[in-house]
C-alpha cells in the first residue's frame, strides 16, 4: 500500500526526489513551494518555482504559503491526511504543528554528512573547507536546525578540482533514489533512526555577497577551494585593470599551481596563473560582467593580461 505523502521543496535540487516518489507509487496528496517570485529578462514577471512547475505537470496540486504562522494554512496542511511529510530543499522553516501534522512526521533530505554541515549552504562549505567527501542524508525532522535522527546515507566524493555546481548535481541525483528507497522502508515499518552524534557539529552559514571575493594573499589551497565552490553561482571575482579601470571578473574554475610570487601577481607563461601566498592557482574559466563564461585561453584572446600585472 503507498504512501499517501506531502512534499515540500522549491529549487530545482528537489524535483528528482520529487519524481521518484512520484515513480515509486506513491500518492502525493500536495505539493508545497515557495510562492512564485519576480523574474525573467526583465525581472517583471512572476515565476513559479521548479518543483511548482514539476508538480503541476504531474498533475499534484500545489499551494505556496509564504509562512504557516496562519491558523488556516495549518488547518490546510492537516487537511490533506497525509501519512508523511518530504522536505528538500523547502526554503522554511517549519513550526511543530507542521512538523507533526502527519501520521509518521516530517522527513528531510540534506546535502551533508551531518551533524557536518547543518544549515544553509553545506554544498558551497564543504568545498571551502576542502572537505574530500560529502553525501545525501534522510533524518526525521525536529524542531531543531537539521538535529534529527538520521535513517540513511549515501555517501558523495569531491573531487580536487570539483565545482559547486558539479558536487549539487552530484547530491541532487543521489537524493532521489534515496529518500525512495527510505519512504519504501518506512511503509514497511522498517526504516531505524539513529540520533546524530554530538561532536563534529559543525553550521554552513548561507553564503554572503561579501565574502564573494577573491583574497590572493591566502594560501593557494584555500584560494581554489573558494573559487571552486562558489562555481557557477554566485561566482568567486576579482578585479582585472583593463584600460585603467577595474573589471570584475568573475572566475568559474581553477587549478592548483606550485610556482610562486607576490600574491596577487600574474604569473609568466601560458593561461593565467596568479601567485598567492602559498603557490598559485591557474584560472581556467572566466566570465566578464554582462559577458558568457568563456575558457581561459578564449579570454586571454579578448583580453591579455601580462606576467607582472597586480589584480585585485
Amino acid at each position: 500500500m503507498a504512501l499517501r505523502i506531502v512534499f515540500m521543496g522549491t529549487p530545482e535540487f528537489s524535483v528528482p526526489t520529487l519524481n521518484a516518489l512520484s515513480q515509486a507509487g506513491h500518492t502525493i496528496v500536495a505539493a508545497y513551494s515557495q510562492p512564485p517570485r519576480p523574474g525573467g529578462r526583465r525581472g517583471l514577471e512572476l515565476q513559479k518555482s521548479p518543483v511548482h512547475q514539476a508538480a503541476e505537470n504531474l498533475g499534484i496540486p500545489v499551494f505556496t504559503p509564504l509562512n504557516f504562522k496562519a491558523e488556516a494554512d495549518r488547518a490546510a496542511f492537516r487537511a490533506h491526511e497525509a501519512d508523511v511529510a518530504v522536505v528538500v530543499a523547502y526554503g522554511l522553516l517549519l513550526p511543530e504543528a507542521i512538523l507533526t501534522g502527519t501520521r509518521l512526521g516530517c522527513y528531510n533530505g540534506h546535502a551533508s554528512l551531518l551533524p557536518r554541515w547543518r544549515g544553509a549552504a553545506p554544498i558551497q562549505r564543504a568545498i571551502m573547507a576542502g572537505d574530500r567527501e560529502t553525501g545525501m542524508m534522510v533524518m526525521k525532522m525536529d524542531k531543531g536546525l537539521d538535529t534529527g535522527p538520521v535513517a540513511l546515507t549515501r555517501r558523495v566524493a569531491i573531487g580536487q578540482d570539483m565545482t559547486g555546481g558539479e558536487l549539487h548535481d552530484a547530491l541532487m541525483q543521489a537524493g532521489g533514489p534515496l529518500m525512495a528507497e527510505a519512504m519504501a522502508r518506512l511503509e514497511v515499518d522498517n526504516l531505524p533512526l539513529t540520533p546524530q552524534e554530538e561532536a563534529g557539529v559543525v553550521y554552513a552559514a548561507k553564503i554572503d555577497k561579501g565574502e564573494t571575493r577573491i583574497d590572493f594573499s591566502r594560501p593557494a589551497a584555500e584560494v581554489h577551494n573558494h573559487i571552486r565552490a562558489l562555481a557557477p553561482f554566485p561566482g568567486a571575482w576579482f578585479e582585472l585593470p583593463v584600460a585603467g579601470r577595474p573589471e570584475r571578473v568573475k572566475v568559474l574554475g581553477s587549478k592548483l599551481g606550485d610556482a610562486a610570487g607576490v600574491p596577487g601577481t600574474v604569473l609568466g607563461g601560458e593561461g593565467l596563473a596568479i601567485a598567492c601566498k602559498d603557490g598559485s592557482v591557474s584560472l581556467t574559466r572566466l566570465q566578464k560582467a554582462g559577458g558568457k563564461p568563456m575558457d581561459v585561453s578564449d579570454f586571454l584572446r579578448g583580453t591579455p593580461v601580462a606576467a607582472g600585472t597586480v589584480i585585485a
